[in-house]
């Protein structure tokens, strides 16, 4: 169904922005959330009000809390679409009740790594401090006007709100240099790796196999568009110095297990290349004699190119993505994002879940 802009836009317009306080899913310390009334943010010069439609929940949450990396009142999510509310909004050439998403600054454009289309490693890029973001977990957040983006007219807010984590598949994808007669392994079918399969089909690889060992997200790599899927425990052992019966030219890892990166190193062919997507605690142990035998590549990938957001929602809205399977069909209020990442962190889930900061 297609989203009715206008029709969206009047009524948004007519909700009242709150004077004191709103509601927000707040890290409260020992690895647990808690919804808290807390005071809307200020919005100072240069910035908007915007009202959350939806915030996915990422993995990188899940590490903040489960590994009780986040500070206690830090409010997390960083994946949302929303709809602009207050601010120097004529100034800024935004008027209330647009839908936007917030898309990464630029980087300087002179340093070694933006001049190689890396932006997010700028070295003029002041690092901040996640561990007590004032995230979209709550109903409203203020962002500065000059990092938004205008929704398209016919993507539902719903989706937009995977713009994010589809800036960082296609970023990935690109740094791999995958070709599509290549054949690709996937390790770790959650929200990630099932948001890779869908890109790498839309780039046109269509040999794409997810090594999972959830049988629910086993099936869901299969109707996001994996050819075939295995269990971690069917991909066998390479012989010394030569590859497995079936390798892989390019394998992307985003579980974030040591185990599953070194097992994906192991599946490569001569000349293959190991992606690094998945974050986790656990450091990885690399064969570099393998690596030189076979003359393998690994590659890091953080965050997006220096096209930002834009390329996530233009192929969001070009249909060419299985939205359906890629999006959990429910959305959670925020007194239900711990229980979603629980689930989320058991495997219960297989797809990226939103969370609706507005619905009680």
């Amino acid at each position: 169904m297609r989203f009715n802009a206008d029709l969206g836009a009047l009524c948004r317009s007519m909700i009242a922005v709150p004077n004191d306080l709103m509601a927000a899913a707040v890290y409260v310390g020992d690895g647990h959330i808690a919804v808290e009334r807390v005071p809307v943010p200020e919005v100072r010069p240069g910035e908007l009000l915007v009202e959350v439609s939806e915030c996915g929940i990422c993995g990188s949450d899940l590490h903040l809390v489960f590994s009780r990396y986040a500070k206690p009142g830090a409010i997390l999510g960083h994946e949302w679409s929303g709809t602009v509310v207050a601010g120097e909004g004529a100034a800024s050439g935004w008027t209330t009740g647009e839908r936007v998403v917030f898309s990464p600054t630029p980087g300087c454009g002179v340093c070694r790594p933006c001049r190689r289309g890396r932006p997010s490693v700028c070295l003029q890029r002041q690092p901040s401090d996640i561990r007590e973001m004032r995230g979209a977990f709550a109903q409203y957040i203020a962002v500065s006007s000059a990092n938004l983006l205008r929704i398209p007219e016919s993507l539902p807010s719903r989706v937009a709100a995977v713009a994010e984590p589809t800036a960082i598949a296609l970023h990935a994808v690109e740094l791999s240099g995958v070709r599509p007669d290549d054949r690709v392994l996937v390790t770790g079918g959650g929200p990630v790796g099932l948001i890779i399969v869908a890109v790498l089909r839309a780039r046109g690889v269509a040999d794409v196999t997810v090594c999972e060992p959830v049988a629910l997200r086993r099936e869901r790599a299969l109707a996001v568009g994996a050819v075939g899927t295995v269990a971690p425990e069917d991909l066998v052992d390479p012989s010394l110095g030569g590859t497995v019966a079936e390798p892989y030219a390019v394998a992307f890892e985003c579980s974030g297990h040591a185990s599953a990166a070194e097992r994906a190193l192991g599946q490569l062919d001569f000349a293959g290349t190991l992606v690094f997507v998945g974050t986790g605690s656990e450091p990885t142990r690399v064969n570099h004699n393998r690596m030189i035998i076979l003359e393998l590549e690994a590659v890091g990938t953080f965050n997006y190119s220096a096209e930002g957001f834009r390329p996530a929602l233009d192929l969001l809205d070009s249909g060419a993505m299985p939205l359906d399977a890629l999006i959990e069909a429910d959305a959670v209020p925020l007194s239900g994002v711990m229980e979603a990442m629980e689930r989320l962190s058991r495997g219960e889930i297989p797809a990226k879940v939103l969370v609706e900061p507005g619905v009680s």
